[in-house]
């Protein structure tokens, strides 16, 4: 008997699936993902402008955003190593993009609104190779070519930011497999299942995610905690103190994000128009929220107002408002952003504390809560009457539904993750030995210092 896959998600998740009844939302409002069937005939050029400078700004998220934000936060004598795999992987994952990653995120061919099979989960393979792209091949009003390029700098930041949960201690060649491998069967159906359009699991399902609350921050966030569970503490935590070696760094990588986030959100519309701007304002508008929230519990918490809380409550809110940046207006953002930052707090600085997992720069902490915070809300400030630009006329319904698709998320992401690193660990190994964990990943690894003390 063939499994339903939707009446599957309703009863693990106590609702009957109520197919296109649930639908509360346009694709006008949803991720420009959801409506890759349809090709614009004319070329726009200022839309072809924006999203040539929106997908350089992504690109700069990751190098050199994330790289000088997680490499301020590490230890001096491991500053190199976390610069080298981000490096690294927006390398691994240009080329995998460009082989089969694509195609297996992005192709339609066996998609069918309501009709459920392996194509809701996956792309098909007509695109391998990025077979068919032309400089002609328009997807809306933009080329292809800079569309593939757009959703590639997506593909590139997600397992970066994992990084971050285990710093100091994976070895660089385990690093590349668990890159390779989280890519291809973690990222890429959750991106298929969300923005592929009519026949994806979860865009049918109704789950709104307009620029990767669901698709990047809660997968990667996940995949962070897996991570550090499995491969261990650092040596020495929790009794070592292991302060930043440089927050100046880690202070322009946050204020790089910020900037780059503008071309993630904004970048999103696929279109230089109103959906654009709002999507810029509102990020704006979450982010410096999520800093004062951080910053108040902080001085409430400790009488003190610090650099990396601050720099931490901004991507906080900038991970908040990302599923929401299509549909969320200014006072939802507002919301959004603090709340993010005040939870946030929290989770970074105290549960980890509380559970006793070694979350090294706090990717579970910062972008799986704050992602899970901004999708649950983006299904309450979508609705009009909140100020929303959504079609949701019922904000409980499609809380309902967000909170489907953050479950259904979690559990992909948590399982396939757990199975990816156990194989690793079992055939090549995860961690580097006790030795090399001492002197450092920049000399153990890559025989360099960052630093010439002489």
């Amino acid at each position: 008997m063939r499994c339903d896959a939707r009446a599957w998600l309703s009863f693990r998740f106590g609702a009957r699936f109520r197919g296109a009844s649930l639908l509360v939302v346009s694709a006008a409002v949803t991720s420009p993902a959801f409506a890759q069937a349809t090709t614009a005939s004319t070329l726009n050029a200022g839309d072809t402008a924006w999203m040539i400078v929106a997908s350089a700004f992504v690109l700069m998220m990751t190098i050199p955003g994330v790289a000088l934000f997680y490499g301020g936060m590490v230890r001096a004598k491991n500053v190199l190593s976390v610069m080298m795999q981000c490096l690294a992987i927006t390398s691994l994952v240009t080329v995998l993009w460009m082989v089969y990653g694509y195609s297996l995120a992005f192709s339609t061919q066996g998609m069918h609104a309501g009709v459920t099979n392996w194509h809701s989960f996956l792309g098909a393979f007509d695109r391998v190779m990025l077979a068919g792209l032309t400089p002609s091949s328009l997807y809306q009003t933009v080329p292809e070519s800079v569309y593939v390029m757009f959703q590639l700098t997506f593909a590139i930041i997600t397992p970066a930011l994992i990084i971050g949960a285990y710093a100091e201690r994976m070895k660089f060649s385990a690093m590349l497999w668990f890159s390779g491998l989280w890519l291809t069967f973690v990222y890429l159906p959750i991106a298929h299942m969300v923005w592929s359009g009519p026949g994806s699991l979860l865009g049918d399902l109704g789950v709104l995610d307009f620029a990767g609350g669901t698709v990047v921050h809660i997968n990667a966030g996940i995949a962070g905690l897996v991570a550090c569970l499995v491969i261990g503490k650092r040596r020495g935590y929790p009794h070592t103190h292991m302060p930043p070696h440089n927050l100046g760094y880690t202070v322009i990588g946050a204020a790089l994000l910020w900037l780059g986030w503008f071309g993630f959100n904004a970048g999103s519309a696929v279109a230089a128009n109103g959906n654009a701007g709002m999507a810029m304002l509102v990020t704006q508008i979450a982010t410096a929220a999520a800093v004062i929230g951080w910053v108040a519990v902080e001085w409430v918490v400790h009488k003190r107002a610090s650099v990396l809380g601050a720099a931490s409550g901004a991507v906080a809110g900038l991970v908040a408002i990302t599923p929401a940046a299509g549909t969320a207006g200014p006072a939802g953002a507002l919301v959004i952003g603090f709340a993010a930052g005040a939870v946030s707090f929290f989770t970074a600085t105290r549960l980890k504390h509380m559970i006793g997992y070694d979350d090294t720069l706090d990717v579970f902490g910062v972008h799986a809560v704050a992602g899970i915070i901004g999708a649950l809300l983006t299904g309450i400030f979508a609705a009009p009457k909140l100020g929303g630009f959504g079609t949701v006329t019922s904000p409980l319904a499609q809380l309902w539904i967000q909170a489907k698709g953050v479950g259904f998320t979690i559990a992909w992401s948590g399982v396939l993750s757990w199975v990816i690193l156990k194989a690793l660990d079992l055939t090549i190994g995860l961690r580097i030995g006790p030795e090399q964990e001492q002197v450092g990943l920049d000399i153990a690894e890559h025989e360099e210092r960052a630093y010439n003390l002489s």
